[in-house]
């Protein structure tokens, strides 16, 4: 049945659903590639909380959420900035979340790593900024996850200069249980990261990043870069010491980042993976066959509503995948941590679900288009 679905100009257009999912196919373990998939928490609908409030976490939809993911293959990457750390997710919210993930890992036999950062500080001296990612660490290493060595607004707004960053992470690095993931996320993710690593300029930030990791290359799994900057990842990949691994965070480029050239390629630990779990999950088991052709059919057309989702202002993209999750029938409602459902207007969403059921990312269609049908009433759009 027809939908009117508005557009940015403010016209409506007929869009006809499809009325059939695209196969699921599953399979083995992937062998070619590591993949992540950072995962977002489903809101409790019904409990009675501002935007001011700590938040009120759905946990047993959350956690289906996530059993889902690992049924595909892929890794669950906890406590990102998906699940909205700094953006209605605290730091009490998010030890729960990440002792609950890695103990349902644990009974799924699924792989997680857990961020680590220092979201219980707004500001503080570097010794308070070592306490906080200390007390992150010990966490997520008791629940027995991996650790992922996230970038911190508290270290980005009192360091001084580069030395500031080494001294930081030298020190986190050298107590360590075992190889964690760095994670540099660029100002366009989070603009309180503005120059991180010590200088606004790439380049030395880069090189700064570089050094940090060839000062303990036993303490590094991988790197994970969110700068949606292709050219730039791959010469950082290139960079890396032996045995160190990078997982691309680039939600813009991940097609052709994952695939790679004759020179390497990237791993994978990605926002976008959270609504393209089983398509994702695919699309690399074509590649562990080394059919690279294969991989960049089935990944490649999802690029465009990839970029939809991720678009000016990023840190928003959480807002597009929980809209998908609701529409694929993940959750109940589309409410958010912090009434982040406000954040993207309704031809924002209007063309993420165009693009997503286009795809076949809907296990039920009728399903999307009734929810999506609801949405457009709630709106005021009337034929």
């Amino acid at each position: 049945m027809t939908l009117h679905l508005p557009g940015a100009d403010g016209t409506l257009r007929a869009y006809e659903p499809r009325s059939e999912p695209r196969p699921v196919t599953s399979g083995s373990a992937f062998t070619s590639r590591t993949v992540f998939s950072a995962a977002h928490v489903v809101a409790d609908p019904y409990a009675d909380v501002s935007p001011d409030s700590p938040a009120a976490v759905d946990w047993d939809a959350t956690l289906a959420f996530r059993r889902h993911l690992w049924s595909h293959g892929l890794g669950v990457a906890e406590a990102m900035d998906t699940a909205q750390r700094g953006m209605g997710l605290d730091w009490a919210g998010a030890a729960e979340l990440i002792r609950r993930s890695a103990a349902e890992a644990k009974a799924a036999g699924g792989r997680i790593a857990c961020g680590v950062g220092t979201d219980q500080l707004t500001a503080g001296t570097l010794a308070e900024v070592r306490a906080a990612y200390e007390e992150q660490l010990a966490v997520v290493e008791e629940s027995g996850a991996q650790a992922i060595l996230m970038a911190s607004r508290a270290l980005a707004a009192t360091a001084r200069g580069p030395e500031d960053y080494l001294d930081v992470y030298g020190h986190l690095l050298r107590q360590t249980n075992g190889p964690v993931i760095l994670h540099w996320l660029g100002p366009m993710f989070d603009p309180a990261l503005e120059g991180y690593w010590g200088s606004a300029d790439l380049d030395a930030a880069t090189d700064t990043f570089l050094e940090v990791i060839a000062a303990h290359p036993d303490k590094v799994d991988g790197i994970k870069v969110s700068l949606l900057d292709a050219r730039r990842e791959v010469d950082l990949r290139r960079r890396l010491p032996k045995g160190v691994r990078c997982y691309t965070g680039d939600d813009f480029h991940y097609p052709e980042l994952i695939a790679g050239d004759e020179q390497g390629f990237s791993h994978a630990l990605l926002g976008i993976f959270d609504p393209l779990g089983p398509l994702a999950a695919e699309a690399v088991r074509v590649l562990d066959t080394g059919d690279t052709d294969g991989f960049r059919a089935l990944l490649d057309p999802t690029v465009e509503l990839s970029r939809h989702l991720f678009r000016a202002p990023t840190r928003f993209y959480k807002t597009g995948v929980v809209f998908l999750a609701w529409l694929a029938g993940h959750q109940t409602h589309f409410t958010m941590v912090g009434g982040l459902q406000s954040a993207r207007s309704l031809p924002h969403f209007a063309r993420a679900y165009e693009l997503a059921d286009a795809l076949g990312l809907f296990p039920d269609p009728k399903l999307a288009e009734d929810r999506m049908r609801t949405l457009l009433h709630l709106y005021g759009v009337t034929p």
